[in-house]
């Protein structure tokens, strides 16, 4: 039987995740068309999340490709061994093995390395396959990315094509850094990732703070809500939110407009730069306090 969207969000929640209806759906559609699934928003927001509750829900292997500038293809894609093709040269001197057979001897699985990419469509039971943070790595990684996406195979002159044993899920991710090519944006679906609502994140605060009030974690909720639309060099995310709530909680709070003292205190949980710190004063944070307790 098909699963439905609302079957997915449930699901997701068992595995941990909070989906929205639009996440559900996207994903959905990704299962059923097979296609990869591009995740963009704002750092913490939890799109890498969305691949690791995947992974539990689907009982499969995560294999994780973190982006970076001047990621290439032998650190995603596959490498050889040089140092041990090098003993293995060293100890056919004098043997009187051709160069021929000591090239095949080398360059054969034995001496490969897989990295994500290849590993990803080597594996028996299809993985998760989370590409993280795509934004970071340079243009001409995704003309290597793309062969992956398009195919899945991988071409190794050395041993020729290696196509896909399984069809790994896809997931990738995009701070919004820089604008991707249209030939990876054609190749996927697509669901911009946003901050959660308060009720929504008030649930993903009680599915991963144990002992945490429903009326606790919606005050949180609240106020998060709040903060984020001050001007803030650096926007907190909901990780952050899972921190404060559990110092809230660990530091016996009950109610946060009866422990004001206590929210400014804490906000070293969720307010990383000088420039947050000093912009959001005890006057500043009454003020929002006023609006959630």
């Amino acid at each position: 039987m098909t699963q439905t969207k609302d079957q997915i969000a449930l699901e997701l929640a068992e595995a941990g995740y909070i989906a929205d209806e639009g996440l559900a759906t996207a994903l959905l559609l990704t299962g059923m068309l097979g296609r990869p699934l591009l995740l963009e928003g704002e750092a913490g927001v939890g799109k890498t999340e969305v691949a690791k509750a995947l992974a539990r829900l689907e009982k499969t292997d995560l294999i994780r490709l973190q982006c970076y500038e001047g990621l290439d293809r032998s650190d995603a894609i596959y490498e050889w061994n040089y140092q041990r093709q090098l003993l293995a040269i060293k100890a056919r001197e004098g043997t009187g093995a051709d160069a021929n057979s000591v090239e095949e001897a080398v360059f054969s699985e034995k001496y490969l390395l897989e990295r994500p990419l290849l590993a990803s469509i080597r594996q028996v039971k299809p993985p998760v396959l989370l590409i993280d943070e795509i934004d970071r790595a340079d243009e001409e990684f995704e003309a290597f990315l793309l062969e992956i996406l398009s195919d899945y195979q991988v071409s190794i002159p050395e041993l020729g094509t290696v196509t896909a044993t399984s069809i790994p899920r896809v997931v990738l991710t995009s701070n919004g850094t820089r604008e991707l090519s249209d030939a990876l944006r054609r190749r996927c679906l697509y669901h911009y990732v946003d901050y959660p609502t308060p009720d929504r994140e008030a649930r993903i605060l009680l599915s991963r703070v144990d002992g945490l009030d429903a009326a606790l974690a919606l005050q949180i909720a609240e106020l998060m809500g709040k903060l984020r639309k001050e001007d803030l060099v650096k926007v907190p995310g909901v990780a952050e939110t899972i921190d404060w709530a559990a110092a809230l909680l660990g530091l016996g709070a009950k109610d946060l407009g009866a422990n004001r003292e206590l929210v400014f205190e804490t906000l070293a949980c969720v307010l990383k730069t000088r420039e947050d710190r000093a912009r959001v004063t005890k006057d500043v944070t009454d003020r929002l306090l006023g609006k959630v307790a």
